[in-house]
C-alpha cells in the first residue's frame, strides 16, 4: 500500500509556492499505473481543468526520443557510436576549432555519433546562427532538418570533439543523421520505430489543429517582475522553419503518451503492449556513464541540478544517493518549460511530470529533485 498524500499535497502546492499554473503527473510501476494527480488549469482565463488529454510542448526531453531512435539503428546495424558524423553529413569532414586568441584551426578529433548522443561534439546551442538564417532565407520553411543541421557545421567548434561536456545542438544533428541513416524524413522515423509501436498517437513535430487546440499554456516567467507572461507557440518564439524537426527540443506530447516510452526503457526495452522496443543490453548502455573526470566536471558546472548525477548517451544517471532517499541507477531527462521523463529499470518504475512554464529556474533546482525524492519515500511500506 503506497501513500502518496505527500506528492499530492506538493502537487497542488505548485501554483501558490512557485507560480507553476498547471501540473500533471503519472507514475507507472510493473506496467501498472499506480499514481495520477493533476492541479490547476491548462489556459490563460483559467477556465479549464487540467486534462489528461492535455499536450505540452516537451522541449529537450524530445532528447529521449532522439537517443532512443539512434539505438534502435545501432541494433539494425545501420548506425555505429563510433561512427564519424561526416559519414551521414559530409559537411562535418572538414570542422575548425576555437582557440584562446579568438582563430581557429582544423579540428584534429573526428565528430563521431557518441559525440552527438554524450554532448561531446563542440557545438554550441545558437539555434539561429548567421549561417542558418542564411539558409531559412533562401528555403523559408521548407529549410529542413539535414540543412540546417549541415548550417551548424559552419562555424567553429567550442572544443576538440570528445574533450570537453558541453550542452549543446548536438542531438538536432543527430536527428540529422538519423534522417540519412534510416533513409527516412526523422520524424516519420519516430513514428516508425518508436510512436506507432508503442501506440503513442500524439507525440510529434506537427500537432495537427485538434491537437493545438489541447496545447496547454506555455508561459514564461518575467525576469524583471517575476511574474508570468504568455509566451506563445513554441515554434514562433524559435523561429524554426516548419519542414525543420529539432532532435534537441521540438515535440509535443501528453502525459499519457510520454509515459509509454518510459514504460518501455524501465522494463528493461518491452512496452507495455509486449512490443520490444530495444534490447535489455541496448538499455543499459544507453544510461551507462560516459563522462571523464574533465567533462563531469563540465557538466556540473553548467547544470548544478545534476549533482548525484553522470552523464549516458543523452541522459542523466543517478549515481550518488547521499542527498536522496531514491535508488542508483535511474535515468532521464527534462525540458525547458519543465517537461520530465524519469526512467527506473531496476524497480520496472517511470514517471512523467507535466508543466509548461519557461525561465523558471525553481523547477529544476527544487520542483524536480522534490517530486523525485516524494516518488520514492511515498513508495516505502
Amino acid at each position: 500500500m503506497y501513500h502518496f498524500e505527500p506528492l499530492t499535497a506538493f502537487l497542488d502546492s505548485e501554483e501558490a509556492n512557485f507560480k507553476i499554473p498547471a501540473v500533471d503527473m503519472l507514475i507507472m510501476k510493473d506496467g501498472k499505473e499506480i499514481y495520477r494527480h493533476s492541479a490547476g488549469h491548462s489556459d490563460l482565463a483559467k477556465t479549464k481543468a487540467v486534462s489528461d488529454r492535455d499536450l505540452y510542448w516537451i522541449y529537450s526531453a524530445s532528447k529521449i526520443s532522439t537517443c532512443v531512435a539512434a539505438l534502435t539503428l545501432i541494433e539494425q546495424g545501420k548506425l555505429g557510436l563510433c561512427d564519424p558524423v561526416s559519414k551521414y553529413l559530409p559537411k562535418y569532414a572538414n570542422l575548425t576549432v576555437k582557440q584562446e586568441d579568438g582563430s581557429v584551426r582544423p579540428a584534429e578529433n573526428v565528430m563521431t555519433v557518441r559525440h552527438l548522443m554524450t554532448m561531446q561534439g563542440g557545438l554550441d546551442y545558437d539555434q539561429m546562427r548567421g549561417s542558418v538564417k542564411e539558409v531559412v532565407s533562401k528555403k523559408g520553411d521548407a529549410a529542413g532538418t539535414v540543412d540546417i543541421a549541415n548550417a551548424f557545421a559552419d562555424g567553429a567548434l567550442e572544443f576538440e570533439p570528445g574533450s570537453h561536456y558541453l550542452y549543446s545542438l548536438c542531438h538536432d544533428v543527430l536527428g540529422a543523421v538519423i534522417e540519412v541513416a534510416s533513409g527516412m524524413r526523422f520524424g516519420e522515423y519516430l513514428k516508425k520505430a518508436i510512436y506507432e509501436p508503442l501506440g503513442m498517437s500524439d507525440t510529434t513535430f506537427h500537432p495537427t489543429k485538434e491537437q493545438l487546440s489541447r496545447v496547454s499554456a506555455l508561459m514564461r516567467v518575467n525576469n524583471e517582475t517575476g511574474e508570468l507572461d504568455y509566451a506563445g507557440d513554441m515554434r514562433d518564439n524559435h523561429g524554426i522553419p516548419k519542414a525543420y524537426e529539432s532532435g534537441g527540443g521540438g515535440l509535443v506530447s501528453s502525459v499519457n503518451d510520454y509515459v509509454k516510452l518510459g514504460a518501455a526503457l524501465a522494463n528493461y526495452g518491452k512496452a507495455l503492449n509486449g512490443y520490444q522496443l530495444l534490447k535489455p543490453e541496448t538499455v543499459e548502455l544507453y544510461r551507462s556513464p560516459q563522462l571523464g573526470a574533465v567533462q563531469q566536471a563540465d557538466m556540473l558546472r553548467i547544470f548544478a541540478q545534476n549533482k548525484g548525477y553522470t552523464y549516458g548517451l543523452g541522459v542523466r544517471r543517478f549515481i550518488d544517493a547521499n542527498d536522496s532517499s531514491c535508488p542508483l541507477g535511474h535515468f532521464g531527462w527534462d525540458g525547458a518549460a519543465g517537461f520530465y521523463l524519469m526512467i527506473d529499470p531496476t524497480n520496472n518504475l517511470t514517471y512523467v511530470y507535466a508543466q509548461d512554464v519557461l525561465n523558471s529556474g525553481v523547477t529544476f533546482h527544487l520542483i524536480h529533485r522534490q517530486l523525485r525524492d516524494l516518488v520514492y519515500l511515498c513508495m516505502r511500506e
